[in-house]
């Protein structure tokens, strides 16, 4: 058995997205509905399921959705979204410095991530409703831990966003001398927002650690061992739940050159408490629903919890 939401993530190049779609392939086989959705820029999702994909979920099986989130078009959606609020809560002669501000923001470092964050969230708000699970297809390891710890660290910064904003609506209330009131909350959409933020950043941490597993997908390299060493101890220190070892592309008995069989017998020790899946080199390049259910029988997907 499996959680509802599971992250297939690992180094650049070790079959993740192919993976990624074979597990999801195979719990849709089990009857479920099952969205699977890339928040790699580097999209090849849809190369791997043979369908062209968009922001929105598109069937491409029996029960199984997928989707390739745009972060550009998220960030652009995201200032709009601030600059009118901003125009209702702030003078006109303000909004020219806050459109500036926003130009500079929405390309600043660490804008698509946390766009990609927000589109994440909305659909793993919609599993147990509109999806029984959901596989997301991660970017490699370094981009998922902050993917993954992006809720928590986001958090307190929009608490003091909102501290501020409440600081600044009291202030106003009492150095107006004509004993106008202040924005209160009902009024004020800039702060509303931000409660609202804050509470689902809140429930989206508390889930990723509840409902969430991370799959990790390696290769019997060294260096690829390295890396996914250090993903599982750091994830783990986390509190993320973490699911067995995926080593891919393992060749045939006997083929397997000397550093590829210790790197192979290294990978078996390093996670053998942890459990391993191991999946064979395939012979042809896995695309396609034919071939992933190949691929997904050395999976063994279990139906979420």
């Amino acid at each position: 058995m499996t959680a509802p939401i599971t992250f297939v993530g690992g180094k650049g190049g070790v079959g993740k997205t192919t993976l990624a779609a074979a597990r999801a392939l195979a719990l849709a086989d089990t009857g479920l509905r099952v969205l699977v959705l890339s928040t790699d820029p580097a999209h090849s999702l849809g190369d791997a399921l043979e369908a062209s994909l968009s922001d929105e979920p598109a069937e491409v099986a029996p029960r199984l959705w997928a989707c390739e989130p745009d972060a550009d078009a998220a960030v652009r959606r995201r200032i709009a979204q601030v600059a009118e609020d901003a125009r209702q809560a702030v003078p006109t002669e303000v909004m020219p410095a806050v459109h500036r501000h926003l130009d500079q923001a929405g390309s600043s470092p660490g804008m698509a991530e946390s766009a990609l964050a927000d589109l994440l969230i909305d659909r793993m708000d919609e599993v147990g409703d509109r999806w029984d699970a959901l596989v997301v297809d991660s970017a490699p390891t370094g981009h998922l831990l902050r993917l993954l710890h992006l809720p928590t660290l986001l958090t307190p910064w929009v608490v003091g966003l909102t501290r501020q904003r409440e600081r600044a609506n009291r202030a106003e209330a009492f150095a107006d001398v004509v004993g106008r009131s202040g924005p209160e909350e009902d009024d004020d959409p800039l702060l509303r927002r931000l409660h609202a933020r804050r509470h689902r950043l809140e429930r989206a941490s508390a889930r990723l650690r509840e409902d969430a597993v991370v799959a990790l997908v390696t290769v019997p390299r060294r260096m690829v061992l390295a890396e996914t060493a250090r993903a599982v101890d750091q994830l783990a220190g986390a509190g993320f739940a973490l699911d067995r070892v995926v080593v891919n592309q393992i060749p045939p008995e006997g083929a397997a050159g000397p550093d590829t069989a210790a790197a192979l017998a290294a990978t078996r020790e390093r996670f053998a408490a942890q459990g391993t899946v191991e999946v064979p080199l395939q012979d042809t390049e896995p695309t396609g629903a034919a071939r992933l259910r190949r691929l997904a029988a050395h999976l063994d997907t279990g139906a979420p919890a």
